[in-house]
């Protein structure tokens, strides 16, 4: 256990501080613009950002991932914001919370293992291209000015490291482009024209809500879509922060925490939060591998907030792009383009999809769950084609069924008999198949009844223990 800690905690000091305090600087007009998005003060974004942040780090399953308020969980809220205001927001960032701690508790992370590599690559795909797609807000259309600080920033950020690796070079770019701006007096958007920066911490206070089943009625809704949402982003970028690092980690500990941090952050003023995919790249790329790296990020936020506020709202806008740009490149997976030549068209087709849902949506979950109901589609009509070879030999019709006999096979498996032979022995081997489902049993038992009707003796032949258990169970013609 004390070993576990020392890994988790204090195997990368340095870096991990490093790295949290880019991310603290990256997560500032993050979190303000999400709060615009979901219509609420910018400063709901920045302390549900602390809290979740401080809160995960010790709760989380997932040591050096970031988690705070995101976009796909903004755009959720919205309505809710804009119809009942924000203390009902803060009262289903609660109950989502809850939700979000059942889930972790039934082990909902099994459901990860029905999300195909191709799903996978089209999520990540598709959040490179939507983080990259947020950034243009920021810079196009601004003056010549801008563009070269975009430009010098990812000079910085992939250039530097090559050359000194003691300090991440998205700090560096961050903080020497901040104060060239600020000497030379340079007229650029800024982080504090994205909102006002209250320099106080959060108070803790419940929201005033009637405790009644109406208002339960009305936050629920909001809330199942929102820890639903949360765990799917929260879970597949745990996924990939796993691939980067070559580590593991505890999906259902990591739903757990998620729902303990939102249920905390409620009572704190914050909005509904996940894990991040861009922020966490930018940990991970900074150097960042353990829990310390997350609580840096937390604590230096609020740190920023509270004691640089005056200096934060400075930071230039054009470097923190170029910084999210750095990302969005990162996340990118471009073997992509070969994926699409090498791999089956099936799974080249889910990969689009999902890319194009989700940045048509700007909504991760309707991407994902699409991806996911195509691949079972595709798989359905792959596995439910079915062989039948008939055999006549020693005074018997023999039918060798090969295949998967269940709802979406049936029909080419009552094509292929011959109802109309009459007083045969007639055998359907069951060898090299196997029976599924009530629709396979129902389509079998309706073979044995018109052969029967025809005066035939029909027999049933290899069935597996499993095929004949449902056959017993559910077969009209065995009662």
């Amino acid at each position: 256990m004390i070993q576990k800690i020392k890994m988790e905690w204090f195997s990368n000091i340095r870096a991990d501080i490093l790295a949290g305090i880019v991310v603290a600087l990256a997560l500032i007009p993050e979190a303000i613009a999400f709060s615009i998005i979901a219509g609420v003060d910018p400063m709901v974004g920045l302390y549900a950002s602390f809290t979740i942040a401080v809160i995960i780090s010790f709760v989380g399953g997932r040591p050096g991932m970031i988690s705070a308020a995101t976009g796909a969980m903004a755009l959720l809220m919205a309505p809710l914001v804009r119809e009942h205001g924000l203390d009902y927001l803060l009262a289903a960032t609660i109950l989502t919370g809850v939700i979000q701690l059942l889930f972790g508790v039934f082990k909902i992370a099994k459901v990860m293992k029905f999300i195909p590599r191709a799903v996978m690559i089209g999520f990540v795909n598709a959040l490179a291209i939507l983080i990259f797609m947020a950034q243009l807000t920021h810079f196009v259309g601004e003056t010549y000015i801008a563009y070269v600080f975009v430009a010098v920033t990812l000079l910085i950020v992939y250039v530097l490291p090559r050359f000194l690796k003691v300090v991440p070079a998205p700090l560096l770019a961050i903080i020497s482009l901040t104060a060239i701006a600020i000497y030379m007096n340079v007229d650029m958007r800024t982080v504090g024209d994205l909102g006002v920066i209250t320099r106080s911490l959060p108070e803790f206070f419940l929201p005033d809500i009637p405790f009644t089943f109406e208002t339960l009625m009305i936050v629920f809704p909001y809330s199942i879509g929102l820890a639903i949402v949360g765990l799917l982003e929260t879970l597949l970028t745990s996924t990939i922060v796993d691939d980067m690092t070559d580590t593991d980690s505890n999906k259902n500990r990591e739903a757990r925490g998620q729902g303990i941090a939102n249920f905390i952050t409620g009572f704190f003023g914050g909005m509904a939060g996940c894990a991040m995919i861009g922020q966490s790249v930018i940990n991970v790329k900074s150097g960042g591998r353990g829990r310390l790296s997350t609580l840096t990020a937390g604590l230096f936020l609020i740190f920023l907030i509270i004691v640089l506020g005056n200096l934060v709202v400075q930071i230039p806008m054009p470097v923190l792009v170029g910084i999210m740009i750095m990302v969005s490149i990162g996340t990118f997976d471009w073997s992509s383009f070969s994926y699409l030549r090498k791999a089956p068209r099936t799974d080249a087709v889910v990969m689009l999809v999902t890319v194009i849902i989700v940045v048509a949506t700007s909504d991760l979950s309707k991407g994902v769950i699409a991806g996911v109901i195509l691949s079972a589609i595709f798989f359905v009509a792959k596995i439910s084609k079915i062989k039948m070879k008939k055999v006549v030999a020693n005074d018997e019709v023999v039918y060798r069924v090969e295949g998967q006999l269940f709802f979406a096979s049936v029909e080419d498996f009552l094509a292929g008999l011959d109802f109309t032979i009459t007083k045969q022995t007639v055998v359907i081997d069951f060898t090299n198949a196997h029976i599924w489902d009530d629709s396979a049993v129902g389509a079998v038992d309706k073979a044995i009844i018109k052969y029967k009707e025809n005066d035939n003796y029909i027999t049933l032949r290899g069935l597996n223990a499993s095929s004949q258990r449902i056959m017993t169970e559910l077969a009209v013609s065995n009662q």
